[in-house]
């Protein structure tokens, strides 16, 4: 916001304070941009230069009659009287060699022929089924080199196959729906007036400016929080910036993912928003006067009293700071009623999608579902305008809802790199991930070079390791979720591609993506922009019958299933495993029966499951099950 290498005035402190902002350069912690064990954020997702470099091409050339490459005669030869003699002798046999030669020729370019319309009609077939999603770039399992199929868990997946192959077998539980009925006592009500609520302060203090780094979901806590402070401070807000990452690509900013109008209608009661600075604050150098304000300068999930003593005094003289990172910038408790609501409006509120993402969003459900029975709270918040609707004909018409599970498989590359656990593919593998911790996370290195290790199967008990394909599966598969389940699959690039997924897809194959479902047309308004791409899969996960998250540490995972906390009306079931718990159950992979394995897994589950009121210091964006949220009816 302002120019840079100007000289910096000093921060003014209060007498509370301990110098907090004194003497301090203008910089970004990675460390703190990688996240609590989530380093999402320093992703890199290999691109297609991988994928065409991986092609063969064809040299073709002379061949003899074993297909081998034959340049030419490989001996001279002396031409004299008895060569004349030889040649006459041989002249038959000459003329032999030139015709079979030619007719090999011939039939080399018959192959050849061949084999390019072979290919061509592939090529056109490939093009044919792109019209659903350009399925050899995007499905995020599919591009990558062959690689071996890995499997860690044989035996059990055996065990699995055959249980999923009992048709008529009845269920003992239904994990289709939400197994208890408190659940559906907790209704929104963050958007309700409350008499002793504050409303906006007559006297300003001035202006908050937010760049805000990450993907979608971690901007999205970073605008609530925001909101938070500019009502603790007595602030306007302008309304916030996403930070353009060498990585992510993605120069989408607030309008382009969120309605800008609605947003600051929805909290005009509670705050004051604007979409720029006043003209005579636009020209100010903010990093020359002390304002700027960096992830350095903050502690993470920092209590109100260090924005009071520290922030507030910057504020009241030069009016205007500006937050440059703002990642996890503010704690969940002790924090007063009236902001923890305020929160909980802005997000489950006043964040709605922007009506090209809702379109599409609409279209995407309609084609998992198939056919649509009945309209929810869930999807109208999401969908607004555009929220599927069925007539009465149309629904009698239809054999009932088409019912579909939607899964966050958080096991890309960086996430299974970062974990420095073992997933059962060798040598190589450990190589490949070793190589890819030394060019993405250096921090990392350094800090493993002075410390103790922990051993692979030391993390694996802790519960640290992300969940495999196949340890996802069995789970499903546990739970009694039939062959037959149709499941959407959210998230990035798999690590390890087809090879990794196929003990999912043996047992489950009926999985599709965004890319899957819809046509490259259809995709092609949110090519490059990897927010908005996100925001389909969100869609997808929070209208989804059933959630089934891997890793519960995952910013998706979290504001998808307090979301549907929040608006599912307790008939929107989600489904966390405890990653220590499973751990020590697949270490039996060699003898434990299927039948105890289904009963240990369903507990694990269904403790996941219970309705508990938001703990202190939890998210109350992942639980917003408390009285400053959600309301308890008797």
């Amino acid at each position: 916001m302002g120019k840079q290498g100007s000289p910096r005035s000093p921060r003014p402190v209060s007498k509370n304070t301990n110098s907090l902002f004194r003497m301090k350069d203008y910089h970004l912690r990675s460390s703190d941009s990688l996240g609590a064990g989530d380093p999402s954020i320093g992703r890199r997702i290999l691109g297609a230069d991988n994928y065409w470099n991986s092609k063969l091409v064809l040299v073709h050339g002379s061949k003899d009659d074993s297909g081998k490459f034959n340049p030419g005669p490989g001996k001279g030869v002396y031409v004299g009287k008895r060569g004349h003699t030889w040649f006459r002798r041989n002249v038959k046999s000459i003329a032999f060699m030139f015709v079979l030669l030619a007719f090999l020729f011939l039939l080399d370019s018959l192959m050849v022929s061949i084999f390019d319309s072979i290919n061509l009609q592939s090529i056109t077939s490939t093009t044919r089924n792109s019209s659903r999603g350009d399925q050899e770039d995007n499905v995020g399992y599919i591009r990558e080199e062959k690689r071996p199929t890995v499997q860690m868990y044989g035996r059990l997946l055996n065990l699995a196959s055959s249980a999923l192959a009992e048709e008529f077998k009845q269920d003992s539980l239904n994990f289709w729906e939400e197994p208890y009925q408190q659940a559906s006592k907790w209704k929104p009500c963050a958007d309700r007036k409350y008499p002793t609520s504050p409303g906006k302060p007559e006297i300003n203090n001035g202006y908050i400016l937010v760049s805000a780094n990450g993907g979608l979901n971690q901007q999205r806590v970073a605008i609530c929080n925001a909101v938070a402070v500019a009502s603790l401070l007595n602030a306007t807000l302008v309304l916030p910036k996403f930070l353009y990452s060498n990585v992510w690509k993605d120069p989408s900013q607030f309008g382009d993912v969120y309605q800008e109008n609605y947003f600051m209608r929805i909290l005009k009661d509670d705050v004051d928003i604007v979409k720029e600075l006043p003209p005579h604050l636009k020209s100010l150098d903010i990093e020359a006067i002390g304002s700027l304000i960096t992830d350095a300068d903050i502690a993470k999930e920092a209590k109100l009293n260090e924005y009071i003593t520290s922030v507030l005094p910057l504020l009241l003289q030069n009016r205007v700071v500006h937050f440059l990172g703002f990642g996890n910038r503010l704690g969940f408790d002790p924090l007063p009623p009236d902001l923890q609501r305020l929160r909980c409006k802005c997000n489950f509120h006043a964040l709605k999608f922007v009506p090209k993402i809702q379109e599409v969003g609409s279209l995407l459900i309609k084609r998992i579902r198939k056919h649509y029975a009945a309209q929810r709270q869930l999807d109208k918040q999401l969908l607004g305008d555009f929220t599927p609707s069925i007539s009465s004909k149309e629904r009698a018409a239809t054999r009932g809802q088409s019912k579909y599970l939607a899964l966050h498989l958080r096991f890309e590359e960086d996430m299974v790199a970062y974990s420095l656990c073992d997933f059962g593919g060798g040598v190589h593998e450990k190589k490949e991930l070793e190589a890819y911790r030394e060019v993405h996370f250096p921090l990392l290195i350094e800090r493993l070079k002075n410390s103790k290790p922990v051993s692979p199967v030391e993390l694996r008990k802790l519960g640290r390791c992300p969940l495999t394909p196949e340890e996802a599966a069995l789970v499903l598969a546990a739970l009694g979720f039939k062959r037959e389940t149709y499941i959407y699959l959210a998230g990035s690039h798999i690590f390890g591609g087809s090879s990794r997924m196929h003990p999912f897809t043996s047992l489950y194959p009926n999985l599709v993506t965004k890319e899957t479902l819809l046509t490259t047309g259809e995709l092609a308004p949110f090519r490059n922009f990897s927010s908005q791409l996100a925001a389909l899969d969100f869609i997808a996960c929070a209208t989804s019958d059933v959630f089934a998250m891997t890793d519960s540490g995952s910013q998706l995972s979290s504001l998808v299933s307090g979301f549907r906390t929040y608006h599912g009306d307790g008939h929107a079931p989600t489904l966390r495993p405890n990653k220590k718990r499973l751990a020590a159950i697949l270490s039996e992979n060699s003898t434990i029966g299927w039948k105890s394995f289904e009963d240990r897994v369903r507990k694990m589950i269904e403790e996941g499951q219970r309705v508990r009121v938001r703990g202190s210091g939890r998210s109350i964006y992942r639980q917003p099950r408390c009285p400053e949220c959600m309301c308890r009816s008797q």
